[in-house]
């Protein structure tokens, strides 16, 4: 029997990650078994999304139709042409072959040397030995095994057509493709409207978005490639033909069209011509040329041609994108191997703005998976000081060092802070974080770029709320105050109310600053202000309640109400509060600095200060 105060188990989370599991399988049965269907399709709106572009040009001139036919025969029919060419030449090279028979047979000779100098062969003879000894030696010298010899007869009337079967199959496929697109071009805005009905009913922003960045990543990251392939085509030609290697047109042809297959392609359309040139040139200097000749121009591609044309152009992580090609030529075969880039390219759009599939667009996406600050933190939890400085001097490199505080070190003490209260972080292990963010924080050195200190400094008390990540960020503060005219001193040791008083009464200090770090409760700081107020109307009281935005306090009418001259969100704001006090003018801050000081300025002026 079941109690109602029973605790029983939520199988929900377990049942749905079952589900889901079984759906996926469910995809790729579907997807492998309907192949014969799905790959021409997806050609065909492969073809569609590249062939747009100008057929939407064109059809302004000419009309829909005739835009659609001209694109679509022009194209096509250039496709077929340079299939024919591409077979033509491959007939003239079987039939050269055997006019390089005495060139391979003077390699092959030149291989059995090397093999006759007697190491290879004593290699052989070792190796005889051991399976002798293991008790499997080779059969003895003369002995031939006796084949077996299968005959068939054949089936008279089938013989004589049995040439059509492998070339209807591949014609009807291309068939069912061309007029795919013909008719897919043909009635493009009625399909999108369709596909928006089915997918976009309550989302139609999303699905719009969504279908729009396919389609441009799609299209230009196929535009991008076939701009280097070309480059890579035509760099082939010219070199294959200044080292003799014959056809160098041809090879130039198909290198340009195998590059567009991941990985796989480049080693095909370079494997091809060293081996024509094995086969084809006399001696081992040419051959050897031509293999350097292609591990420059495939080196040059890459790190020069692909970087500036095409790089970040997919939007796909290449550990992801060698895993979708794995996948994908698993799935479907050589033409899956074609389509691996697009398809992931796809799903990548698909995974980014559909919530449910948000984990998949996180797999392959090339985009940093985490942020500068979250990244500098999951380093600090797990004890890498190294990777950790790494980071932060990394992020210096490309901003300015006053910005490191609000955007990497003080989000980490948040962070501590919000997981220990949390109980995800224990003590110790939030004052470790701490402790390794202030080690590196004495590494950096502050921008000095301010107006150098004139005349006597503003006296600023520091005083930290909660504890040591309160006292560390008020290091930080003072750090930036180099160059300015502020003297920081801050108090190391906790003070209570009255003590606090007595400082600031002595007229040695013309500001204090409180620090008090989200995500802890700003009532213990509202109240000290509200003292400090009462005490001392004349104090100029700046509160830092620093933290990223999404801890950050939803409003400071509080503490403002309680008698604060000026709260801020950032380390830059309080700095430049500070530094308006010190009569030095707005330092160089980023937007939210200066927003954040221009909102304290209303503030101030509200309150007659």
């Amino acid at each position: 029997m079941l109690c109602s105060g029973c605790d029983v188990p939520d199988s929900g989370p377990s049942l749905n990650a079952w589900f889901r599991f079984a759906g996926i399988v469910l995809v790729v049965a579907v997807l492998y078994w309907a192949q014969a269907v799905l790959v021409p399709v997806c050609l065909a709106v492969l073809f569609t999304f590249v062939l747009t572009p100008p057929v939407v040009w064109l059809q302004r001139r000419i009309g829909r139709v005739a835009a659609v036919l001209t694109v679509v025969v022009v194209v096509f029919t250039f496709l077929a042409l340079g299939g024919y060419g591409v077979y033509r030449q491959m007939v003239s090279l079987g039939n050269a072959l055997p006019t390089y028979r005495a060139n391979i047979r003077a390699k092959v000779q030149d291989v059995q040397g090397m093999r006759s100098e007697g190491s290879v062969q004593a290699v052989e003879r070792t190796i005889e030995q051991i399976k002798g000894d293991l008790g499997t030696p080779s059969p003895p010298a003369g002995t031939a095994a006796q084949p077996v010899v299968v005959t068939s007869q054949p089936v008279a009337g089938i013989s004589a057509l049995s040439w059509l079967g492998p070339v209807v199959e591949p014609l009807g496929t291309a068939a069912f493709v061309i007029t795919l697109v013909l008719f897919m071009l043909l009635e493009r805005e009625d399909l999108r409207d369709r596909l928006l009905r089915l997918f976009g009913q309550g989302h139609l922003a999303v699905t719009t978005k969504a279908m729009t960045e396919a389609s441009s990543r799609v299209s230009r990251q196929l535009l991008l490639q076939t701009l280097v392939n070309l480059i890579y085509g035509g760099f082939s030609v010219a070199g294959l033909y200044f080292l003799g290697v014959p056809f160098p047109l041809f090879w130039g042809a198909v290198g340009a069209v195998l590059r567009f297959i991941p990985y796989l392609g480049p080693i095909v359309a370079a494997g091809g011509p060293v081996l024509l040139s094995l086969a084809a040139l006399p001696g081992w200097t040419r051959p050897l040329e031509v293999a350097a000749f292609y591990v420059v121009l495939e080196t040059f591609t890459n790190l020069v041609l692909e970087t500036v044309l095409y790089a970040g152009a997919a939007g796909v992580s290449q550990v992801a994108l060698l895993v979708a090609v794995a996948f994908w030529t698993w799935l479907w075969g050589p033409l899956g191997l074609l389509m691996a880039t697009p398809m992931t390219v796809v799903l990548v759009v698909i995974g980014k703005h559909v919530p449910t599939l948000e984990p998949l667009g996180t797999l392959l996406s090339d985009a940093a998976p985490l942020s500068a600050q979250t990244s500098y933190y999951q380093r600090l939890l797990a004890r890498d000081q190294a990777e950790a400085a790494e980071i932060v001097e990394r992020f210096v490199s490309s901003e300015p060092v006053n910005t490191v505080y609000d955007g990497m070190l003080v989000p980490a003490l948040n962070y501590a802070e919000r997981d220990r209260l949390e109980g995800r972080l224990s003590g110790d292990e939030e004052s470790a974080v701490i402790e390794t963010t202030r080690e590196l924080l004495e590494g950096l050195t502050a921008d000095t770029s301010s107006v150098p200190p004139v005349g006597m400094p503003l006296r600023v008390l520091g005083y930290a709320a909660n504890g040591a990540s309160d006292e560390l960020a008020l290091c930080m503060l003072g750090q930036s105050f180099r160059g300015l005219p502020i003297e920081l001193t801050i108090a190391t040791t906790r003070l209570l109310t009255s003590e606090l008083l007595a400082r600031l009464t002595d007229g040695h200090f013309d500001a204090v600053c409180v620090v008090d770090l989200p995500p802890s409760p700003p009532s213990k700081t509202r109240y000290l202000v509200k003292k400090l107020r009462t005490a001392l109307p004349d104090m100029r009281i700046a509160v830092g309640r620093w933290a990223p935005a999404e801890l950050a306090d939803e409003g400071a009418q509080g503490l403002v109400e309680a008698g604060a001259s000026h709260v801020s969100a950032t380390v830059l704001g309080t700095r430049t509060y500070l530094a308006e006090l010190a009569h030095v003018g707005t330092p160089a801050v980023p937007e939210s600095a200066d927003a954040d000081a221009a909102l304290s300025a209303g503030r101030l002026q509200a309150r007659g200060a």
